[in-house]
């Protein structure tokens, strides 16, 4: 990592592999994504393994007081729930097909009847692309600023900064930026989280590009952003995105130890 780095725990993600095959190369930016080919095509489905129950046994003590219980409906394909620093009324709700609702558990869990933010019809729902992250700036009760991740209609990953209106209820389009613009070769493996960490950067999670195997080879070409963890100082008014972490399959979500 490089200097300042701070570590990260990553959920959920393997490490991608330089094939012998094709010469890696990025994804343009204004090339149309190449549909992907499904995993489960290019591989056979593992045989199940047989598993000794008592290893999969949960201690009753660990259950006890813990219920589970709706507490919203209604929505389209929901991917993430994230709360504004120092805003205890309201949960936003992100959902993949390019919307952000509002929800507030003081009232029942009520859901604005008007969208935090609606892009549905500029952004591409084909596998695992759309609208995949969401971010507040640390500041942002102050600056009203926040993050937002998606793949547009050509398949290709945006991250954007954009401000509230004066409500703070929706988000003000007028005020957009973009951070970050990223070919994708392919539909899948486009990571897609955005978090803050404790140094005040914004940290992006990008994808090895998709289809299997990392056929491009990009997450150990270190000349290409695909499959890496990239760190960007989104105050400056140039941002330029600093890689510190390769070699990443899918970053899907990740957070930071708080210690």
């Amino acid at each position: 990592m490089g200097r300042g780095a701070t570590a990260f725990l990553l959920f959920a993600l393997a490490c991608s592999r330089s094939p012998e095959g094709p010469s890696p190369r990025t994804g343009t930016e204004d090339g149309r994504a190449t549909p992907a080919p499904t995993e489960a095509a290019d591989q056979p489905a593992p045989a199940s393994p047989k598993v000794d129950p008592r290893l999969v046994q949960v201690p009753a003590e660990l259950g006890k007081g813990i219920e589970l219980a709706k507490v919203l409906e209604g929505l389209e394909r929901p991917v993430g729930l994230e709360r504004a620093p120092g805003d205890r009324d309201r949960m936003f709700v992100v959902e993949q097909v390019g919307r952000i609702r509002i929800a507030r558990p003081s009232q029942n869990w009520a859901l604005d009847s008007q969208p935090f933010y609606d892009i549905r019809g500029k952004v591409s729902r084909a596998n695992e692309q759309g609208l995949l992250g969401l971010a507040f700036h640390p500041q942002f009760a102050n600056n009203r600023k926040l993050y937002i991740d998606y793949t547009d209609r050509r398949g290709t990953t945006m991250v954007i900064e954009y401000r509230t209106d004066a409500s703070g209820n929706k988000v003000d389009m007028s005020s957009a930026r973009t951070v970050l613009r990223l070919g994708q070769p392919y539909s899948n493996h486009n990571g897609g989280d955005l978090e803050f960490g404790p140094d005040g950067k914004l940290y992006v999670g990008t994808g090895d590009g998709g289809a299997a195997g990392d056929p491009h080879g990009a997450g150990q070409n270190r000349k290409n952003l695909l499959g890496k963890m990239l760190r960007i100082d989104v105050d400056q008014p140039v941002a330029k995105p600093e890689v510190v972490a390769i070699g990443l399959r899918n970053p899907w979500r990740y957070t930071f130890d708080p210690k």
